[in-house]
């Protein structure tokens, strides 16, 4: 039963981890803006950067689970194809922003709580160890070929190719380089490894304590 617990434990807090590294991400507008200056999208296609900050905010908005209406871009047109990924898109992110996250934290907070009057904090170790490991094949999957792992990762989560954009009707696909999309991959990936080392260190000093 213990054992039980602290694996329960660990997959609530692992889940928790998981959808707050992807939440973090979406809303982490600062690397959207970096990337812009750095792939200089503004001489590349001829918008001011204000006007790019503007239709990406608006993406950004729209993926917020309290966000209500439709998605309108600010001064770029948008197919009808377009619209409904972007629906689809917004879908997914509303089950991790309004079912996983909380199910996640709520899971972790009863697990914390019923694991506290145990000497040794497994749940931590188990969550370090379940948070390095997928990150670590995910990792191994995106190094070998990102293109490919982009494309099977629309092709599981979309039944249909309202993902392959045009840009003379959907000119937002010109402002969304593949590398800004590599980049939240690597930054939600390290979120994540990065709240695996540190409840492996909470175990360790917990282990430490303990002795």
């Amino acid at each position: 039963m213990k054992i039980l617990k602290h694996i329960l434990t660990a997959l609530a807090l692992t889940l928790l981890l998981f959808s707050a590294a992807v939440v973090i991400t979406l809303n982490f507008r600062p690397l959207y803006y970096a990337d812009m200056k750095k792939y200089n999208l503004s001489e590349r296609f001829g918008y001011p950067e204000e006007e790019i900050r503007a239709n990406y905010d608006a993406m950004v908005e729209y993926n917020n689970v309290f966000y209500k209406g439709e998605l309108n871009f600010p001064t770029l047109p948008m197919s009808e194809s377009a619209r409904v990924h972007f629906r689809e898109v917004r879908d997914i992110f509303v089950v991790i922003e309004a079912v996983l996250l909380p199910i996640g934290a709520v899971g972790s907070i009863i697990g914390i709580l019923l694991c506290r009057r145990d000497r040794k904090k497994g749940y931590l170790c188990l969550t370090g160890v379940f948070s390095i490991g997928i990150p670590a094949v995910l990792g191994g999957l995106i190094a070998a070929n990102w293109d490919t792992f982009f494309t099977k990762f629309h092709e599981i989560f979309f039944n249909n190719d309202y993902w392959i954009f045009n840009s003379v009707t959907d000119p937002i696909i010109d402002l969304l380089p593949d590398e800004f999309f590599l980049h939240c991959c690597v930054m939600i990936l390290a979120i994540i490894l990065a709240g695996a080392f540190l409840c492996l260190l909470l175990y360790a000093a917990g282990r430490k304590k303990n002795r």
